[in-house]
């Protein structure tokens, strides 16, 4: 019922994508994604060519099922990472926080699916032209980096304005936001938050209750007078961060207090004073459970809705 153009892109069951988040996702948590029939993803963040190498090939020891690295252009690395990419063979590439216009060409020789992420239509329309296989047109409801426009707003413009196959992200996390997603015209979702309360992702299990014990409006979004908005749960650091800003406080200085604090909260579990990316939807997960079970349990859930829906059943 649910395959689509991304399906047979990606060469996965279900057109469900899991985003590359920094320090979290992991081989471990993209392998089980992969074998569950959907597309998992490999976050590069800012890590240094040889960890990306090793996570590639931890992952490849997991699964024989297609999965993709996720490379993000803020890096200081980037140019190591695609060599990476490339020498690995990685099936598919996401790319964010930048334009990988001048490397598309190249991953594509090398028969490597491109798919960036967007937040505009001016942008996906110049993505398309260069070359994208598909695009993610990802709304400020999502956690981490953010733009301004919504997903319900986004996700039918950009599907208007382009020919190739767009995936829907931000704010989606159970069948519901995924038969929408759809309903608007796109051919898969990605889903961040959700999966980080898989039971395969390593991030700390800390980060993970934080999730759960989210409410509807407890993120809140940093970064916006320094040109880089990111959307995370609300603690000292978010605190700290705001209060700076309102005191008009220089990019150096904030940028020096937000350094190594996504890790800090990942990897050592101190929710209060690092940084907790998570996006709006954190307020509807309310477990942690196998990434099988959270991909069969948004299909299952989905075929239902739908039946509902068209008077069936």
């Amino acid at each position: 019922m649910f395959h689509t153009k991304i399906c047979d892109l990606l060469e996965i069951k279900y057109p469900i994508i899991q985003g590359g988040m920094a320090w979290v996702a992991t081989a471990e948590l993209a392998a089980a994604v992969s074998n569950a029939g959907g597309l998992g993803v490999i976050g590069a963040g800012n890590a240094p060519a040889k960890i990306v190498r090793d996570e590639i090939k931890k992952a490849k020891s997991l699964t024989d099922k297609p999965f993709g690295v996720n490379i993000y252009f803020m890096s200081p690395h980037v140019d190591k990472v695609i060599d990476i990419v490339l020498a690995e063979t990685v099936q598919v590439v996401t790319t964010g926080a930048g334009n990988p216009g001048k490397y598309i060409s190249k991953l594509k020789e090398a028969d490597i699916k491109v798919i960036p992420v967007v937040s505009s239509v001016a942008l996906a329309q110049r993505l398309e032209k260069v070359g994208a296989d598909a695009l993610i047109a990802e709304g400020m409801e999502c956690g981490g980096h953010i733009g301004e426009l919504t997903t319900m707003a986004m996700v039918p413009q950009i599907v208007d304005a382009v020919k190739i196959p767009v995936i829907a992200a931000g704010g989606i996390a159970d069948s519901r936001g995924f038969v929408a997603a759809l309903s608007l015209g796109a051919k898969g979702v990605q889903m961040g938050t959700r999966f980080v309360c898989a039971k395969e992702c390593t991030a700390n299990t800390r980060y993970k209750e934080a999730i759960i014990k989210a409410k509807d409006r407890s993120t809140t979004v940093t970064g916006k007078t320094i040109g880089h908005p990111v959307r995370v749960l609300k603690n000292k650091l978010s605190n700290k961060f705001e209060e700076l800003e309102r005191r008009g406080a220089s990019v150096v200085e904030l940028e020096s207090i937000g350094t190594g604090k996504l890790r800090l909260s990942v990897v050592d579990g101190d929710v209060d004073n690092g940084s907790v990316m998570a996006g709006q939807i954190s307020g509807l997960i309310k477990d942690v459970k196998s990434a099988a079970d959270i991909i069969e349990d948004i299909i299952l859930k989905a075929e239902g809705l739908l039946k509902s829906l068209s008077g069936i059943g």
